[in-house]
């Protein structure tokens, strides 16, 4: 996959994730293929009250969301040249589809007690969606930007989402530990 690929990943995560939704709600006994275990439990996520904050499915957003993340990125491919309007909007939107997905983690870490593989996915894919965004506002100046910062953003723009991304990991690390170390 190339650099907007992950955009295409999301798409599709966040389709599986629909479609298992929708199974569940139709037979309460469906069992999705993501529900490996006791942790590794997409049933678990899915049916829980933060899966429809909205009173709608969550991945619904995603297929919302992402198409308009994949056609921006075909356009940029094109050679298309976004509005100011444009990049902060979608920055704005990723930024939120990001806050959300932290949200989401953390009630999967802390509340729920249990992982769906796909929303990991869409997690990550939403954190380096923000991240190409923001990188993208910067680079095109579409925002006031300390110069120390901006010449970071644009020399390392791999390090936030890594950090990111890494920071998650060692969470979900730290909270599932218990169960991990059983397979060790």
């Amino acid at each position: 996959m190339g650099a907007r690929g992950h955009r295409v990943l999301g798409l599709i995560a966040s389709f599986v994730i629909t479609v298992d939704k929708l199974e569940l709600l139709r037979d309460p006994h469906f069992r999705p293929a993501c529900t490996i275990n006791p942790v590794l439990s997409c049933t678990d996520v899915m049916v829980s009250a933060q899966a429809s904050v909205f009173g709608f499915p969550n991945p619904l957003l995603g297929l919302a969301g992402y198409p308009v993340l994949v056609a921006t990125g075909a356009a940029l491919l094109g050679g298309a040249r976004l509005g100011r309007w444009y990049c902060l909007a979608l920055g704005a939107g990723t930024l939120l589809g990001a806050g959300f997905c932290m949200w989401l983690m953390s009630q999967a870490l802390y509340a729920i007690g249990a992982l769906c593989l796909w929303c990991c996915l869409v997690w990550a894919v939403t954190v380096v969606a923000c991240c190409v965004s923001a990188h993208h506002i910067v680079r095109r100046g579409l925002l006031p930007t300390p110069r120390r910062l901006a010449i970071a953003v644009l020399e390392f723009p791999w390090a936030v989402p890594v950090v990111w991304c890494g920071t998650v990991v060692v969470l979900v690390g730290c909270r599932f530990w218990f169960y991990w170390r059983t397979l060790l």
